[in-house]
């Protein structure tokens, strides 16, 4: 990022619906040209933010700024961004190239420029030639572009995009995510997408906020979110991870000291002080497994298989650790057989690097 301006400044936003606050005193700031995700459960706000953008909901406190203009009082068809339903929204009686001519005609624009306009929208979404057909002669895909073609036909600073590829089935979901990001790239609009999907989001945006009953936990690029959670929450829901209860026994040099039940003090490499109860974690493709016991400057516990997910790719391993902890580890399935090399009831040592484990203190 540059030392641009944000073109979506959000200031201590609130909303509240009665005595539910579902917005609750959020600040961000998005930048311009940024794929920018709101990521979270159902219910965690993400929605309602980005509602509050679109200006089809209100604020109850705090201030909203799009591209240096304060957004309070500004109705919907005023505002520099545009919005890509869940649902589509495309009218099923007109055309594909009518739906995406339809704002420009309403907007005034002449004639004589929107079939220009509306041809340049159709191929930068690859359907310059299904203008004449009607929505219901298109793919659930293909409705999809029909939508982003009507939104990016007005050429608005933002477009805000509401959970757009939940309705896909899973391979073709996989394949708008890349079309969105080409799209994204090409037209260099600013894209602000709301997603409970945490593959999506690690695919697509540049930055995420990670949304929580209303509240922003972290505000990171996918691999910061990953890799440096900063807490169980954020943890816990970017991705699969093992954790184990732990209470801080002290600091030695660069490392903390850890009590763990079933595997006693052990050192983790930490940044920062730790006090109390905490917790730790480890990414199951960050795991090893072996038969035999691992040797010194590892981190172990011993298991039994109670469970094998085979996933085409890689299959999860899940282990009754000695803790009482259940554990999962990824294993890649590199050879081409059908059978798995571990068996549900097949005693094992699952292993990782002190470096690999994750020190969350909430």
């Amino acid at each position: 990022m540059t030392d641009a301006k944000p073109i979506i400044s959000i200031r201590n936003v609130t909303k509240n619906f009665g005595r539910v606050t579902a917005v609750d005193n959020v600040s961000i700031d998005v930048m311009p040209g940024e794929f920018f995700a709101l990521l979270g459960p159902s219910g965690c706000g993400k929605t309602t933010l980005l509602r509050m953008l679109a200006g089809f909901e209100t604020t109850s406190g705090g201030e909203i700024e799009i591209d240096g203009q304060a957004m309070l009082g500004v109705p919907p068809n005023k505002r520099p961004v545009n919005m890509v339903f869940q649902s589509y929204a495309v009218f099923p009686h007109m055309t594909v190239f009518d739906n995406v001519a339809y704002g420009l005609k309403v907007t005034g624009v002449p004639k004589a420029e929107i079939t220009g306009q509306v041809e340049e929208a159709l191929s930068l979404v690859h359907l310059e030639d299904y203008g004449r057909r009607k929505p219901d002669q298109l793919s659930g895909g293909q409705r999809q572009r029909v939508a982003l073609a009507r939104a990016l036909v007005k050429k608005p600073k933002v477009l805000l995009l509401d959970e757009p590829l939940s309705a896909l089935d899973a391979k073709l979901r996989e394949a708008m995510r890349l079309e969105l990001v080409r799209l994204q790239h090409s037209v260099g609009i600013t894209f602000v997408i709301v997603t409970h999907d945490q593959d999506e989001a690690l695919s697509m945006a540049d930055r995420a906020a990670v949304m929580d009953r209303g509240v922003v936990r972290q505000i990171a690029p996918p691999g910061e979110l990953y890799e440096h959670p900063n807490s169980l929450f954020v943890a816990d829901f970017i991705g699969k991870v093992n954790m184990l209860e732990a209470k801080v026994a002290g600091q030695s040099g660069g490392d903390l000291v850890v009590e763990v039940e079933g595997m006693g003090r052990i050192a983790v490499p930490h940044e920062g002080a730790a006090a109390g109860n905490i917790s730790i974690a480890v990414r199951p493709e960050k795991t090893l497994l072996s038969a035999d016991k691992p040797g010194e400057g590892v981190l172990a516990l011993k298991g039994k298989i109670s469970d094998v997910a085979y996933y085409g790719n890689e299959s999860h391993i899940l282990l009754d650790t000695e803790t009482g902890v259940q554990f999962t580890s990824t294993v890649q399935n590199d050879a081409r057989r059908t059978e798995s090399s571990v068996a549900i009831g097949d005693d094992l040592w699952i292993s990782w690097a002190p470096g690999n484990t994750l020190v969350l203190a909430e």
